[in-house]
């Protein structure tokens, strides 16, 4: 069978790249290859953004009823051809068709007409005379070109969540996907293509050269980046050089934090959930359970039994709640912590690879792990949740935040003090109460110390795609 090699989208077509090596793309579900993707070059990169810098001419000039009326059709040209995005992702993550539609396009398409109307309500302060014979107001403009690189995890939906702020603000982009998962980025930009002016939105397909590429451009203004921390730090390296603000979107390593008076039952369903969702590849997945010391036990034992409600499996398994790790090297990484676990730890579930094509892994839940365990430490992003138990209030918070992550937290609690006293304390972008992963475009998402900076989501990452002008006018 003959590959198709993905070609990258600028200008408003589909162009082949100037590079002629290629890699192949490997479904993880059967660890066969999918597609062929060119590994787009330097001159590559500049080809995409040169077009978006023109396209940024007329782009920028456009009334943000015009953005919201474009941006409601990008939403609605989405959901007609939706099932296009949800194979491309499949082909590229092996996740279930279901789980793409519903988690992913299906809500990634709210959140896109959630910035149309926010394109129509950036706020500033008010024009006046602050100083004796002098008018002052402030400008609020789009930044210009943007270079956004996306992850392998959610491809649709990361990627609007960076498109769609950007987009609101009158800015023009130029996005590069993960190597492993190119394919519905491409499928995005056709679909945006028949609706937005050409040179808007491109994307670059590619590896190795390509995103430092993009990075180190000297014509956008603004980076993104949704990624590893170790990923973070080399774009901010980087960014530096042509002094390019930054978005960086990192790592987690999420505490859920459980107390006796909590509804066990409630809180072992949700944080076994949270924690299982997508093989645990997300960074805010409750991958790391503390629990009160006198329901330590009973509460592990329900954790235990609803992990194990949890399947995975192949997509046409209607059962299936994830689907396999993303590649090879993630696999092994993930299979390692497993494999290199200390003494004193114990599996309480699951812990093995499923089959022998695909790299499935199962509901896996260890008990008996120290703070200072890599474990618990790093972030593994598979389905392996960690349980350790505390004495008191102060003690859990001195846990939960002993990590360098600092991205999303819960507290599971039936002590409204309780829960109000850890909205405080817990040293992260996100608590949740009594819940946790649900996300909302109206309320910001992002992180502190090693997840990174910058907010997605909310009227806050639409600030992040603008800059502030102060114009002051003699009488």
């Amino acid at each position: 069978m003959t590959l198709p090699v993905l070609q990258n989208y600028v200008n408003g077509r589909l162009v082949k790249p100037r590079a002629t090596a290629t890699v192949e793309v490997i479904n993880p579900a059967t660890e066969e290859p999918v597609a062929l993707m060119p590994l787009s070059t330097p001159e590559d990169v500049d080809d995409a953004v040169q077009a978006a810098a023109e396209a940024f001419k007329s782009w920028r000039r456009t009334t943000p009823a015009e953005r919201q009326t474009l941006l409601n059709k990008l939403a609605d040209a989405i959901e007609a051809r939706a099932e296009e995005l949800v194979e491309a992702q499949h082909r590229n993550t092996g996740q279930p068709r279901s789980v793409i539609r519903e988690d992913e396009v299906g809500v990634a398409v709210d959140h896109l007409r959630f910035f149309a109307g926010a394109a129509r309500v950036l706020e500033g302060i008010g024009a006046g005379e602050y100083a004796e014979g002098l008018t002052s107001y402030v400008r609020r403009e789009p930044l210009g070109v943007v270079a956004q690189i996306t992850p392998w995890n959610y491809p649709v939906f990361m990627a609007i969540w960076k498109i769609a702020p950007a987009l609101a603000a009158g800015d023009t982009i130029v996005l590069k996907p993960a190597h492993s998962t190119p394919e519905s980025a491409v499928v995005l930009a056709e679909i945006a293509g028949t609706v937005l002016p050409p040179g808007v939105f491109n994307v670059v397909v590619g590896s190795g050269v390509t995103g430092p590429a993009l990075v180190a451009h000297p014509i956008p203004a603004l980076v993104s980046i949704t990624g590893s921390t170790r990923a973070g730090k080399e774009v901010a390296k980087t960014a530096a050089e042509t002094l390019k603000v930054c978005h960086l979107e990192l790592g987690g390593k999420a505490p859920a934090v459980v107390f006796a008076d909590a509804d066990l039952d409630a809180a072992a369903e949700g944080i076994a959930a949270a924690g299982l969702f997508n093989a645990g590849q997300d960074c805010t997945a409750s991958c790391r359970v503390l629990v009160e010391a006198s329901v330590a036990d009973e509460f592990t034992a329900k954790l235990v039994a609803q992990a194990r409600e949890f399947k995975t499996g192949d997509a046409e398994d209607p059962d299936a709640f994830y689907g396999p790790l993303n590649n090879a090297k993630h696999f092994a990484k993930v299979m390692s912590y497993i494999d290199e676990l200390p003494a004193h730890a114990k599996i309480e579930t699951g812990g093995h690879r499923i089959g022998s094509k695909g790299f499935y892994v199962e509901p896996t839940v260890i008990s008996g792990v120290r703070q200072t365990d890599a474990i618990v430490q790093e972030e593994v992003f598979g389905p392996v949740i960690t349980v350790q138990s505390f004495d008191d209030a102060d003690q859990a918070v001195a846990l939960a935040n002993d990590v360098e992550f600092g991205l999303a937290s819960s507290v599971w609690t039936g002590s409204h003090s309780t829960a109000l006293k850890f909205s405080r304390e817990l040293d992260f972008g996100t608590v949740w109460i009594n819940t946790h992963i649900p996300l909302v475009a109206e309320f910001p998402h992002g992180g502190f110390k090693a997840s990174g900076y910058g907010k997605d989501l909310s009227h806050y990452a639409l600030e992040e795609y603008t800059r502030v002008k102060h114009v002051m006018s003699a009488e």
